[in-house]
């Protein structure tokens, strides 16, 4: 999976925004069980399973009506869990000193994976500590990330 296009999250992000729920972003791609359009919604009080069905049922529709996913796809919506994913620079500023898994899309010195603490975020680019190394990673070039777990 990797982040939604931009023309995928401008349709879908007014209809979140229109329920009354934040859009903490939207993935695209292979999953278990086929192509999905996996979007994450939260609101102050939590997501429950009632809210993902509301959302999932207008997302529905508008997606449909707009086609601008052309292929077939299952449509999942959810919170972001306990395992959130980081979309924008200020998920990531948000988590700052949470272990987090990072895959960018060219890299950095030929690497693209990187499991370790986010140390710091700024002007698009967060700063993630492997193995004693600090590694710069630009935001813009991040395919998927997600928090794993607080550091002790």
């Amino acid at each position: 999976m990797q982040r939604a296009s931009t023309q995928v999250v401008e349709v879908v992000e007014p209809v979140v925004t229109g329920l009354g729920y934040e859009l903490v972003g939207a993935e695209f791609g292979q999953a278990e069980n086929g192509v999905t359009l996996r979007v994450y919604i939260d609101k102050p009080e939590g997501i429950v399973m009632e809210d993902c069905a509301a959302v999932s049922r207008q997302l529905n529709a508008v997606l449909d009506v707009e086609d601008t996913i052309k292929s077939a796809y299952l449509l999942e919506v959810s919170s972001p869990g306990i395992d959130r994913p980081l979309f924008t620079e200020a998920h990531f500023a948000a988590q700052i000193g949470e272990t987090v898994k990072v895959r960018l899309s060219d890299g950095v010195g030929g690497r693209r994976n990187f499991k370790g603490a986010l140390v710091a975020v700024q002007e698009g680019v967060a700063t993630v500590e492997v193995d004693g190394i600090d590694y710069d990673l630009t935001i813009s070039d991040v395919e998927q990330a997600h928090i794993i777990g607080r550091l002790t």
